[in-house]
């Protein structure tokens, strides 16, 4: 298999909503508990998935010169912002993004890594001012841009929510190499969507810079944003 095929991180969204933080769109979905050892093996596939990307990323950094621009994540997108306007990457030219991938109807995980990038880039302080952070979704057939402004506005005002249709969200994730897929019937109008949770963070440029796993805690991750920007400057200037 190709390790980019491979979902980077996928940490269930099928478990029992959270009961604090915002999450005005969660839904409660009774699921079937799974056995130990599908639980297991779960695991393990994406213990294995995990360490193929690592690999892969490590190798393919090791043979693109520094400087060249080129793109091992990421790429040229074109989104619905919350306020229903048109934007592109090129919109955030010259201005580092902090990127996520989730919807707003997830019950756990995207609430907590929008609220750790949100207190990250509050403990940065000014440092974070030339950092963009974007939300966007992989449930383009929920979340419109109505849904989106209402749901970021819960992770104080710098947060931009970005939709689209179904074929901009296909490409701007394979762009990103991030796994999602819808969970349950295909017709049922309440349902949990499966996917990644990683935080990339791009250049000025729109280059891949690094990304940050889920469970990366909210002053580890202003720590690591830091050092990632000061290595950016330092190498502009050699």
């Amino acid at each position: 298999h190709d390790p980019w095929s491979w979902p980077l991180d996928t940490p269930s969204d099928k478990s029992s909503p959270r009961t604090h933080g915002p999450t005005p769109r969660s839904r409660e979905i009774k699921q079937p508990m799974p056995s130990r050892r599908t639980l297991f093996l779960a695991m393990a596939a994406l213990a294995v998935a995990a360490a193929l990307v690592g690999a892969a990323l490590v190798q393919r950094l090791g043979h693109v010169p520094m400087g060249t621009g080129t793109a091992l994540v990421g790429g040229p997108f074109t989104l619905i912002n919350q306020d229903g306007q048109t934007v592109t990457d090129k919109d955030f030219s010259g201005k580092y993004m902090l990127i996520f991938f989730g919807y707003t109807y997830c019950p756990d995980v995207c609430p907590t890594e929008l609220q750790v990038m949100t207190q990250a880039l509050v403990t940065m302080g000014e440092r974070a001012a030339s950092i963009r952070p974007l939300f966007i979704t992989i449930d383009p057939e929920r979340d419109t841009p109505e849904v989106m402004k209402s749901y970021v506005e819960n992770f104080g005002g710098n947060l931009i929510g970005l939709t689209g249709s179904a074929e901009q969200i296909a490409a701007v994730a394979k762009a990103y190499r991030v796994y999602y897929k819808r969970a349950g019937s295909a017709d049922a109008s309440d349902y949990l969507m499966d996917h990644s949770s990683i935080i990339y963070l791009m250049g000025p440029d729109g280059s891949f810079v690094t990304h940050f796993s889920y469970t990366t805690a909210a002053n580890d991750l202003a720590a690591k944003l830091t050092d990632a920007l000061e290595a950016q400057i330092g190498r502009a200037h050699v």
